[in-house]
């Protein structure tokens, strides 16, 4: 009797451990740092697919999305412990229509003007300015494990050959500055003008000619405008990094990635 109660109560004390340290974890993700993994190409050349990161929950305060389940946080309502989000910061955000995490970069900030002419974005009747930074080149292959192949602004090349994307820097209002792609004509090239409504915000990707954001309407399942509460966090530094379809494939991982900080 004596050895089945010790084993029921170490059955017991496994149990505990694993609940007290599930719910550290959540707390971990709900109030500091939540895990990110780059699925798509869209923020090229700043962020490519299979880099992970720490979204920082704490730059713009919480909402209900900022837990894991939105059900969990419902009864925030709007922000708490907010602050403004600037312009070019690389937001995480729960895409108002398909409630999926997304990621891209923070063009528009209520009351602004967006436009895109001929490729390039013009804000509140100004081009921004963008300067040439040579060729950004990667194999032609599948990527990650959704195993996507890249666009290429060198036509049709076959596996394994060298995939050129014109890459610009691009500097916003304020003075920040990133790397920019610019591929191909895409009918996202020349949009009309988005004045971004109180409390909201506009968001585009970096490789400007593969990213669905807030130059697609919500109609379309697009990201539209995107409102102050759904903004999750703010990404500021690559910690790990895999080129291979598995995290397990150590001779794919990006070691230059590593711990890199983020523009």
């Amino acid at each position: 009797m004596a050895a089945k109660a010790g084993k029921e109560s170490g059955l017991v004390e496994t149990v505990k451990t694993i609940v007290y340290a599930l719910l550290i974890a959540g707390v971990f993700r709900t109030l500091f740092f939540q895990p990110f993994w780059i699925p798509s190409g869209s923020m090229k050349d700043t962020l490519l697919i299979g880099d992970f990161l720490f979204v920082n929950k704490m730059a713009y305060g919480y909402s209900q999305y900022s837990c894991p389940f939105a059900s969990m946080c419902s009864f925030i309502d709007g922000r708490i412990m907010g602050d403004e989000p600037e312009r070019g910061d690389i937001v995480v955000f729960r895409h108002p229509v398909t409630g999926q995490d997304f990621i891209k970069r923070l063009i528009g900030l209520p009351g602004d003007k967006v436009q895109v002419r001929g490729g390039r974005l013009w804000l509140n009747g100004e081009e921004v300015p963008t300067e040439p930074a040579g060729t950004f080149v990667e194999t032609f292959e599948p990527q990650g494990p959704m195993g996507g192949v890249p666009i290429c602004s060198n036509g049709m090349v076959g596996l394994g050959a060298d995939c050129e994307k014109t890459r610009l820097t691009e500097t916003l209002p304020g003075g920040r500055s990133h790397s920019i792609l610019d591929t191909r004509e895409t009918r996202l090239d020349n949009t009309g003008v988005y004045t971004v409504p109180e409390g909201q915000f506009f968001f585009m990707g970096d490789n400007r000619d593969n990213s669905n954001d807030s130059r697609v309407p919500q109609t379309a399942h697009g990201v539209g405008f995107v409102p102050f509460e759904n903004l999750i966090g703010r990404a500021d530094r690559v910690m790990f990094s895999s080129a291979g379809r598995s995290i397990f494939f150590f001779w794919t991982w990006r070691k230059d990635r590593f711990f890199k900080a983020l523009d």
